[in-house]
């Protein structure tokens, strides 16, 4: 998939068309909310999916995988809706300043699939105004059960399980995987919330920590804390992720600079910016100060901690061969 090109005009355009006819641009999630049925969008209900691509292409030759999902949770609040309307803003940041190639996103959310009606929604890896249609598709349901936790184990299978992308089984490049919340997982991804919200029959639970490594090997994996939602200065969930993923937590004092955080750790991990060169590439784009401010913040420690990994399609010494799970197509990872 991913085989369009992203038009920051088109994209631009159609919220002016939205916002003049007085139409939400989350039309889809307002529906289900006003009449109580709460189906999945078509093009978002991973029951079934076999997997989620993202493929080189004529138009994309060396296409690029990344993942955005986000809790959509009544403790997020309107952090969601920030997302879709920073989204042309992430765009023109990964493509004006080459920080990746041909960037493919896949946009998806999760509930609490103890008590939501809508537990997981994915769509596909887009690389043109597509993955707008499928954020504005997602149903922002606003639930979670008040335990602190919400079904972010559940998503991380998805990715670890259901996707397959070119950068990874052709060049051994990893995809990028953030994920955007203020709770907890669950200790294990249930095999009973496999079977009834993706189709998969387990034999048993996969405790939190394995799905987290499955993910981890095929892509840079991070998770970001917006400070804003309700949970966002809970010292105790901040140190639950930040023992999983260390200097990969980011903590966001403002959610408007979500899309600036995202494309300065691609570049960061890219090895395309330092912090000051991204905060150059963030003013030329028109990014406001305040939200350079945050980003460049929160990125501070990654920034100076993280440990820098090179990615090659060639056969390099320092690289290994692993057999995919999916493909069974032999790759490469750097050690």
């Amino acid at each position: 998939m991913g085989s369009s090109h992203w038009s920051t005009d088109a994209y631009t355009e159609a919220a002016h068309l939205r916002k003049a006819s007085g139409k939400s641009s989350f039309a889809y999630s307002d529906s289900a909310r006003t009449s109580g049925h709460w189906d999945i969008h078509p093009t978002l209900d991973p029951n079934g999916v076999t997997v989620r691509e993202s493929r080189d292409s004529d138009a994309h030759p060396h296409s690029n995988a990344i993942a955005v999902l986000f809790d959509e949770t009544g403790s997020m609040g309107g952090i969601p809706l920030v997302f879709q309307q920073k989204l042309g803003e992430l765009m023109n940041i990964l493509l004006t300043r080459g920080y990746i190639q041909d960037p493919q996103i896949l946009f998806g959310a999760f509930g609490d699939a103890t008590c939501d009606h809508i537990a997981l929604q994915v769509g596909q890896f887009e690389s043109g105004v597509e993955m707008d249609e499928n954020l504005r598709n997602i149903i922002l349901e606003g639930g979670g059960g008040g335990t602190n936790h919400e079904s972010y184990e559940l998503a991380l299978y998805f990715l670890a399980r259901h996707t397959s992308f070119d950068c990874w089984e052709k060049r051994g490049r990893k995809g990028y995987a953030f994920l955007i919340g203020d709770e907890k997982a669950y200790a294990a991804v249930s095999k009973r919330h496999v079977a009834q919200h993706i189709g998969d029959k387990l034999d048993q639970d996969i405790p939190l920590r394995q799905i987290i490594a499955d993910v981890q090997r095929r892509y840079h994996f991070f998770f970001i804390f917006p400070r804003n939602a309700s949970h966002g200065h809970d010292k105790d969930i901040q140190s639950f992720w930040r023992e999983l993923l260390g200097q990969n937590v980011i903590f966001l004092d403002d959610e408007r600079a979500v899309s600036e955080t995202i494309a300065l750790t691609i570049g960061l991990t890219e090895e395309a910016i330092n912090l000051a060169a991204g905060v150059h590439d963030l003013s030329a784009v028109g990014a406001s100060a305040s939200a350079i401010d945050a980003a460049t913040k929160a990125l501070q420690p990654y920034a100076s901690e993280k440990r820098l990994v090179s990615a090659s399609g060639e056969m390099l010494p320092g690289l290994i061969v692993a057999d995919d799970s999916i493909t069974g197509v032999p790759m490469v990872e750097r050690l």
